[in-house]
């Protein structure tokens, strides 16, 4: 059986998540400003470096609407940003052979060749931020963290239903 929570630790709770939910934007600030580096690195865009990292990050050949959904923008962003990602000569987008209608993107070599000259800068990234953890603890990290992912995006939905608003767009 539970014990009833004290209403004072409630509003405590409250605060508390609060000044959680500004850390955790304030990480995003960081990691955008830090893919906005990597992004000019190579000459493009950071809503088109998100696509050339979400590719990368799955190592094989992703539809448009897989990219769009793990980047929580439309899919005809991501269709847009990528023909000017094909032009530049970094990812090479083909149509499915089981249906035309399905576009799936991959990284060219010259991708991977900026990226991995990019990598020993990310390394040393890497290893300045994660100095704080250990590899357990890091994981253990990011594993609450995606629960939290999860049960943030059930909330919005709940939210949205209370309020009758519907899915909200989310922002690009």
């Amino acid at each position: 059986m539970q014990m009833p929570r004290d209403p004072g630790s409630l509003a405590e709770d409250g605060a508390l998540m609060r000044r959680f939910g500004w850390e955790v934007v304030a990480i995003s600030l960081h990691l955008d400003r830090l893919h906005s580096f990597q992004a000019h690195a190579l000459g493009i865009s950071v809503p088109q470096f998100k696509i050339v990292a979400t590719l990368a990050h799955a190592g094989a050949r992703m539809p448009v609407t897989a990219v769009s959904k793990v980047l929580h923008v439309a899919p005809s962003f991501v269709t847009t940003q990528s023909k000017a990602l094909e032009k530049r000569g970094l990812i090479c987008r083909e149509p499915s052979a089981d249906d035309a209608r399905i576009v799936n993107m991959s990284l060219t070599a010259k991708a991977h060749a900026l990226l991995n000259a990019l990598a020993s800068q990310q390394r040393i990234v890497d290893d300045f931020i994660s100095v704080e953890f250990g590899s357990g603890e890091l994981e253990a990290l990011t594993g609450k963290l995606a629960v939290l992912k999860r049960k943030l995006e059930k909330a919005c939905l709940k939210v949205a239903a209370d309020l009758d608003i519907g899915a909200v767009p989310s922002q690009t």
